[in-house]
């Protein structure tokens, strides 16, 4: 492949160099003024065997390195190509087109000038080409494609490996009141297959009801999933991926991971928590209510015992160490919400329920 691109390489440049002279040689010299001392009938073909050993004169010296150059640069390219989302391609090819519609507008007051007028056009498209991407570039965020309004569209949700494996995502899917398509990227498939090939059982389980309620949600639901074959060789975490394809994405991260969730937000990355969501739907409880729970364990405090709601909510049971098993009225002090979950603490008031 490298030894053909340095032979085209070589044959264009020397082609170039060909026209370049035929063109002086034809327009303004004179023919016996080209090469001295040669008779007029040898002088073009001494040209051509010139033309023929610069050609083969750089394929030998400068064609390797500008082959690894173009080779180089066309793999740059083809990640940047990978990487971009369908909207902003899109949004690239319409800025150079609007660039070189206007250089070529330009550039018709210029043809007239022959050769010297049609290397200011090109160059003219290659500069107004460029200043049309570098604009779109800058300004894409406040591009509205066709006239629609993107306020008016649901974004995507792009689900993390641990909200696909808690499995609860399913069952809000099914609700329907998450909209835009499901996106799940190759790399976090990636990471179920391995969790779901761990030696360890626990993990293995887990990655394997992970890629179980992928099959649900492709299958039961009605909803668009979008697996997306993109992946940054050069991030190293999943998070920071997630992160990345959400900011290229205009996407919406699904989680229930809380670090993930406070680096999204200082990021300006917006975040759907299921967490959050399971807490804004459990039963409010205010201080002074009274309640019934059963003792299951002691807690981290003297004489503290701990029970759990239906919901999986801890209760911290001030005195409730001697009620270990047993059921009983205690009154509510005060209730901590964080994001990663809900404490109710209470007080016992040695009231036994009856069985």
């Amino acid at each position: 492949m490298k030894k053909i691109l340095r032979i085209l390489f070589s044959s264009i440049t020397g082609c170039i160099i060909y026209f370049l002279c035929d063109f002086l040689y034809t327009s303004y010299l004179e023919p016996t003024n080209f090469f001295w001392n040669i008779p007029e009938e040898l002088d073009y073909l001494v040209m051509v065997i010139i033309i023929l050993l610069v050609i083969i004169l750089i394929y030998i010296t400068i064609s390797s390195f500008f082959v690894e150059l173009l080779l180089k640069k066309l793999k740059d390219l083809e990640e940047i190509f990978t990487n971009m989302t369908l909207k902003e391609i899109t949004m690239n090819v319409v800025g150079v087109c609007v660039g070189l519609v206007i250089s070529n507008l330009l550039g018709i007051a210029v043809l007239q000038y022959g050769l010297i007028g049609s290397l200011i056009v090109v160059a003219l498209n290659i500069i107004f080409g460029y200043l049309g991407y570098q604009v779109v570039q800058r300004k894409k965020d406040e591009v509205k494609m066709l006239g629609v309004n993107e306020s008016s569209i649901a974004k995507p949700k792009v689900l993390d490996t641990s909200v696909i494996i808690d499995g609860r995502i399913l069952d809000i899917l099914k609700t329907g009141l998450v909209e835009g398509k499901i996106v799940i990227p190759t790399f976090v498939l990636e990471e179920l297959r391995h969790i779901a090939d761990s030696s360890d059982a626990l993990k293995r389980n887990r990655g394997r009801r992970g890629l179980d309620i992928l099959n649900e949600i492709q299958k039961q639901l009605k909803i668009p999933v979008e697996i997306v074959e993109i992946d940054y060789k050069d991030i190293a975490e999943v998070d920071s991926k997630l992160l990345k394809v959400a900011q290229e994405m205009d996407a919406i991260i699904v989680t229930n991971d809380y670090n993930l969730n406070k680096v999204a937000d200082f990021q300006g990355v917006f975040v759907f928590n299921i967490n959050e969501l399971a807490n804004a739907v459990k039963p409010v409880v205010l201080p002074g209510e009274d309640m019934e729970v059963t003792v299951i364990k002691d807690g981290k405090e003297n004489g503290q015992g701990v029970a759990y709601l239906n919901d999986g909510t801890m209760i911290v049971v001030e005195g409730g160490k001697d009620y270990i098993g047993e059921t009983i009225k205690v009154l509510v002090t005060s209730v901590l919400q964080t994001a990663a979950g809900r404490m109710i603490f209470t007080k016992t008031n040695g009231d036994k329920t009856s069985e």
